[in-house]
């Protein structure tokens, strides 16, 4: 029998949890869901990753509201994916901010990537009527940033390709904890169909660089202390090596889509198949994996057409 496509089989409310990884920092965490996170600084608050839908980002304000009244002023993407931009509208921030690169994916590929995850994700978009557009940042930057929040620092940073050419961390110096977005999970699949899985490893080792304390990531439990920040970059950096590699050799010896895919279930399903979103994530994987390593460097944009078509000579 075929597999449902992508999440249109996962219908079932998450639980959702609200932790402090540090001083005034927050995780917004719901059981394999995206991700937000919280930073208060001293006159007003930065939200990072805006949910899909307004409604679903109104779930991250309550929990906001129950701690601060100060005004959110900032928010920010790591990248440009849409169940991670489109609620932005409902935070009324005066201040958007994207990596450059990101919004440069706005422009080349934000409808059709809404248009593909709104059919992945069915459940993360209820509500998608009140969504007003894509979402544009007014204000990006290349490789570093700086925002206070009075007195509170925040670096913002593209440290290399990972899960899409435009991703950056937000790195909060006075915990020494870290938002990173989906360039880090934990006990979740990594999505890799816009991914660079070469990059990957080393945009990894320079997070682990920073020898943080926590670590919000970008799907799973938020990270709490230097065993549990490491064994998760550990586990991210397996997942896209034995997602890469097994596509690769029968990539580079002339072999098909469906050969890749069988040697990536062999050596993925053993380790990771009880991990969050697995099953919707794998074909997207070995698709970008075999065209990574026939020198294809800029993933091919995904329609809902083509999510449909290499769904069902993988999954079907």
């Amino acid at each position: 029998m075929a597999k449902a496509f992508a999440s249109q089989g996962d219908l079932s409310e998450k639980q959702t949890s609200f932790t402090e990884i540090g001083r005034d920092l927050y995780a917004f965490t719901a059981e394999g869901d995206p991700n937000s996170g919280v930073i208060i600084g001293d006159d007003s608050v930065m939200i990072i990753e805006a949910q899909a839908t307004p409604r679903l980002a109104n779930k991250v304000i309550e929990e906001v509201r129950k701690i601060t009244d100060k005004p959110i002023t900032h928010v920010v993407m790591t990248h440009y994916h849409a169940v991670r931009v489109l609620g932005c509208s409902a935070f009324g921030a005066q201040n958007v901010i994207m990596g450059e690169k990101a919004r440069a994916m706005v422009a080349e590929r934000g409808q059709e990537d809404w248009d593909s995850e709104f059919g992945r994700f069915p459940r993360l978009f209820a509500g998608h009527e009140d969504i007003p557009g894509l979402t544009w940042p007014t204000m990006t930057f290349n490789d570093r940033m700086t925002v206070y929040l009075g007195n509170r620092r925040v670096d913002l940073m593209h440290l290399g390709r990972a899960h899409t050419a435009g991703d950056i961390v937000i790195y909060v110096p006075d915990a020494n904890a870290m938002f990173t977005g989906d360039i880090v999970e934990y006990r979740s699949a990594c999505y890799c169909g816009d991914g660079h899985f070469h990059d990957w490893p080393a945009t990894l080792d320079r997070i682990r660089a920073f020898d943080l304390d926590a670590i919000a990531p970008g799907r799973g439990d938020a990270l709490q202390g230097q065993k549990m920040v490491n064994a998760a970059l550990d586990s991210t950096a397996d997942f896209v090596r034995a997602t890469y590699l097994p596509a690769a050799r029968v990539a580079l010896r002339g072999g098909t889509l469906k050969e890749a895919w069988d040697a990536v279930r062999a050596e993925c399903d053993p380790k990771f198949a009880d991990f969050a979103i697995y099953e919707h994530c794998l074909p997207f994987n070995v698709a970008r994996a075999y065209d990574e390593a026939r020198d294809i460097d800029t993933p091919r944009i995904w329609t809902a057409a083509r999510d449909r078509e290499m769904w069902q000579a993988l999954q079907g």
